[in-house]
């Protein structure tokens, strides 16, 4: 078993000292461990050409063309059984840097898209994808932060789930590890590190079984599916929505308390599962079938009304 550490943050400082302290625990617990720190490696950002997918859909195996350091964590990534990440926060949600690679990994090796590639190449006899992009993975969050009170680091975890979605990896816990303004060190908060240690040896122990019977570690949070604290109101009624699941539930005041319910249908469409990839995929591949017409109907007019922004000159 497998198990990547990863750290966004500086070297030696609090994100890598928790991710390296769960994989001493991952490796008590009898994984093979590996760890990265991320912040001398160039990641640049994703400029949207499409090339991954592009070549994905006509037989290649998935390739980003942008020549920088990505490709060395993408390998990283799909070699690994399980992982666990830490980003600090500086401005309410996870480094830039940590969603740079995001961007680049998860819509290019999105799960539903990989997954009809490959049904299309067993038919045509083609050569098949790269089988760890099909592989189930599990992974762990730490959310590192200065500010001593959680709503300066409150897109924090939810940033960071964002890494599995594409993937439907399957996350097994997360740390909130604010507040490390005041304690200094994670080193001097002994309950932080044994919660640390213990997030590495569950997600050893979470490795190999069914993603159902996974259990979770960590605060429970409004949603029972990414079990992040955070709910979008969609109108006047009761109705809410996780912004990070997409998935529709109820809100009521039961004693004083908000409760949020989620439906068994709605929880099994949630994005991070292949029923809520799906349908995004299928959202995609059908964007075509409305945008083409429209923009071969239109050709002369927008060839003629894109000349004035291509001569546009900025005023200072």
């Amino acid at each position: 078993m497998k198990v990547l550490g990863i750290s966004f943050g500086r070297p030696m400082k609090n994100g890598e000292l928790l991710v390296k302290h769960a994989l001493m625990a991952a490796q008590e617990a009898g994984a093979q461990v590996k760890f990265i720190n991320t912040l001398k490696m160039n990641i640049s950002h994703c400029t949207g050409c499409g090339a991954c997918s592009r070549g994905r859909e006509n037989g290649k195996q998935i390739r980003c063309i942008i020549k920088d350091d990505y490709s060395v964590l993408e390998e990283a990534v799909l070699d690994a059984d399980a992982i666990i990440v830490a980003a600090p926060v500086y401005v309410l949600g996870p480094v830039g840097q940590f969603k740079n690679f995001v961007d680049r990994y998860g819509p290019a090796h999105d799960r539903a898209a990989c997954i009809a590639e490959q049904q299309r190449r067993i038919d045509q006899g083609l050569e098949l994808l790269d089988e760890r992009v099909l592989q189930d993975k599990y992974v762990a969050y730490i959310s590192v932060g200065g500010a001593f009170t959680p709503n300066w680091v409150s897109m924090g975890l939810p940033g960071m789930y964002l890494f599995g979605v594409s993937t439907i990896m399957k996350t097994v816990g997360q740390i909130d590890a604010y507040n490390m303004g005041r304690i200094g060190s994670p080193l001097l908060n002994r309950e932080l590190m044994d919660q640390t240690a213990a997030l590495g040896k569950h997600l050893v122990a979470s490795v190999g079984k069914p993603f159902d019977e996974v259990e979770w570690l960590g605060d429970e949070g409004s949603c029972p599916v990414c079990h992040n604290k955070l709910i979008t109101i969609t109108g006047d009624s009761t109705d809410v929505e996780c912004p990070m699941c997409g998935i529709l539930g109820q809100l009521s005041v039961s004693e004083g308390k908000i409760r949020v319910s989620f439906s068994e249908a709605e929880k099994q469409r949630a994005r991070g599962t292949y029923k809520g990839l799906l349908e995004h995929y299928l959202e995609i591949r059908g964007m075509k079938d409305h945008a083409l017409p429209k923009i071969q109907a239109n050709k002369d007019f927008l060839d003629l009304e894109t000349k004035k922004y291509e001569s546009f000159q900025s005023t200072y």
